[in-house]
């Protein structure tokens, strides 16, 4: 038991010393994006419908990312704290922003939505929204995306390389971290937790900091979401997006699990009971996707890599994929 003289406040490194340097890491992010997500095609799509979405040549340079942000509202571009971006390619205005949980769960369009996206480590809402896009030009339907945020807990687990072994990485040492800084610093145990914060009875330290339910924030607001939709859903993973489901459905009631649809690119999952179907793609060329999958078998074996970039060789064709299931 710690002393009555002990504050979480002796401890604590002011907020706005550490917010910068995640905000930085998270922009940085965003140039793994454009290598594993969509994101040209993304942009030429919406051209064509009249956005205008052009950024520089250098996806970090800031006035590049202010016109792209202003034009479709993703400022959790280099927010850390997360959002849900509803994306809908036959509707406008394309891309919806939500920064809170409750919010989305309240929005009458929102309750209709029957698939969630999640993408892989440390990906902003530019790769988000691009994945999603994939996802709703394919199935003719909007696709809710989840943006992870991005506090120091995911700074440090990246840094010893959460790109490998998500969940040793977030028992081990997210979840760890994210325990001692709401304890000892709960201002910066903060930072990239306001969309968690708005998840309904999320968990809390005694400093009133967030913690995590299941290993990370993203697993915690897909949990909350599934847990409250009395629809059937469809939720589609790429990467550690694959892990990052298998966490949130482990304790779902089971008349949600039996109306659940989960499928996955780049990284299989093992197939819990009770769950309504699984369709997992990996690719026979994907290192990072068959290292991180622990030996789970995928159903289908397809001949590309890691990425979803399809302007380039052997990658993953996530929309001509999930078509095929459709039909």
């Amino acid at each position: 038991m710690l002393p009555t003289f002990f504050s979480p406040a002796l401890f604590e490194v002011p907020r706005g010393y550490v917010e910068p340097m995640v905000q930085y890491l998270r922009l940085a992010n965003t140039t793994l994006d454009f290598l594993f997500y969509d994101v040209n095609a993304f942009r030429a799509d919406l051209s064509k419908l009249g956005w205008d979405v052009e950024v520089d040549e250098s996806p970090l340079d800031p006035s590049g990312l202010t016109r792209l942000l202003k034009r479709l509202d993703l400022s959790a571009l280099s927010n850390p704290e997360g959002a849900i971006l509803v994306v809908d390619a036959a509707e406008r205005p394309y891309v919806k922003a939500f920064r809170s949980v409750a919010k989305f769960l309240d929005d009458n369009a929102a309750k209709k939505i029957g698939a969630i996206s999640i993408t892989g480590v440390g990906s902003s809402a530019l790769g988000s929204a691009a994945f999603a896009w994939n996802l709703s030009t394919a199935l003719g339907k909007p696709v809710a995306a989840i943006v992870p945020g991005y506090g120091v807990a995911d700074v440090i687990q990246q840094a010893l390389g959460g790109w490998f072994g998500f969940e040793m990485y977030s028992y081990w040492i997210k979840q760890p971290v994210q325990d001692v800084l709401a304890n000892t610093q709960p201002q910066v145990a903060s930072i990239g937790r306001a969309l968690l914060a708005t998840t309904p009875g999320h968990k809390k330290a005694t400093t009133g900091a967030p913690v995590f339910r299941s290993g990370s924030g993203s697993s915690d607001v897909l949990h909350a979401i599934l847990k409250s939709s009395d629809r059937a859903m469809h939720v589609f993973g790429h990467s550690k997006g694959a892990l990052v489901i298998a966490n949130a459905i482990l304790d779902l009631p089971a008349p949600i699990l039996a109306k659940l649809s989960v499928v996955t690119f780049g990284c299989s999952v093992s197939e819990s009971a009770g769950v309504g179907s699984y369709e997992q793609f990996l690719g026979v060329f994907d290192l990072l996707g068959i290292i991180n999958s622990g030996g789970n078998a995928a159903g289908h074996l397809v001949d590309t890599w890691h990425s979803t970039n399809t302007a380039m060789p052997y990658t993953m064709h996530v929309a001509s994929l999930s078509r095929k299931l459709q039909s």
